[in-house]
């Protein structure tokens, strides 16, 4: 991964990683017809865990396999637990506009929290960026806000809980591989899901085709949770954070090519928006480089 420029690593891997969640979302969506909520979680981590593992062994992590359950890994997965299983049912019982809308404060709690632990500076010009970066995702949501309810409250939890994994994936030492970091929160997702079916629901026999999905979701999530580990590990908060609200871009992306919804006009703008935001930030993140390597 070195061949690619130090500036825009971060905010790449940041694009792969939400890219990669929304297909495993995609899919899951699709699975979810006729299988509780629960039980897809499980099936999606089972998949993972047979990808995650022969993957593992085949990149030469097979005797870094114990750095799952570090403690610094393990804290920051079983933050990324919380947060799938709050998403699960706010996503269940809301409008998908709604809870994406609220999931969106996720990248200003990051910068928020940066700011407050790491002592990092973000500046005047990155905020107003991240400001239209925000009013572009919610242009594209376009939430309604009907029923605000405990499953709103569950949605700002995901938010919440997924910028608190990230920061505590900050404490994580660079001799800990990302991959392992990926199977780790795959393995503590699974075991957490499991339970939690085991629990509140029965078990339905899946389909072949559940299966299949559940196969595809659970390649794509290895590989969401390893670039967004990376991302944040390559690059500055500041400059990688805002690109979180391309997932809102994968999102019509996702509702145009699988489920035949044309965005709007103003999802449209809002698209341009994030796109344009996302891209001056990383060009004032060079052009501060430049300054610095001249000075």
């Amino acid at each position: 991964m070195h061949f690619i420029p130090t500036a825009i690593r971060g905010p790449l891997f940041m694009i792969v990683s939400t890219g990669s969640y929304l297909v495993n979302d995609t899919m899951m969506k699709l699975a979810t017809s006729g299988l509780p909520s629960y039980e897809v979680l499980f099936l999606r981590g089972a998949a993972a865990t047979l990808w995650g593992f022969p993957l593992l062994f085949a990149l030469g992590y097979g005797k870094q396999i114990p750095l799952i359950f570090d403690r610094h890994v393990l804290r920051r997965n079983l933050l990324e637990l919380a947060a799938i299983l709050c998403y699960v049912v706010a996503l269940a019982n809301m409008q998908i506009a709604d809870s994406t809308a609220l999931g969106q404060i996720t990248p200003l709690l990051m910068l928020v929290g940066s700011s407050i632990l790491f002592r990092e500076r973000i500046g005047g010009q990155r905020m107003a960026l991240i400001g239209l970066g925000f009013i572009g995702a919610l242009m594209v949501a376009q939430p309604t806000m009907q029923g605000i309810s405990v499953y709103a409250l569950l949605a700002l939890g995901n938010a919440t809980l997924s910028a608190a994994r990230d920061l505590a994936g900050r404490r994580v030492t660079a001799e800990v591989p990302g991959m392992i970091v990926a199977i780790s929160a795959v393995v503590v997702v699974l075991i957490g899901s499991g339970a939690v079916h085991l629990v509140s629901e029965r078990w339905v026999m899946p389909e072949a085709r559940h299966l299949l999905l559940m196969a595809g979701a659970g390649f794509f999530l290895i590989f969401g949770h390893f670039f967004i580990f990376m991302a944040y590990r390559v690059g500055p908060t500041s400059a990688v954070a805002p690109f979180y609200y391309c997932f809102t871009v994968w999102a019509v992306i996702s509702g145009l090519l699988v489920f035949g919804q044309f965005p709007n006009a103003l999802a449209v703008c809002g698209i341009l928006l994030v796109v344009g935001s996302g891209l001056a930030i990383v060009s004032l993140d060079q052009r501060k480089r430049r300054l610095t390597v001249v000075a």
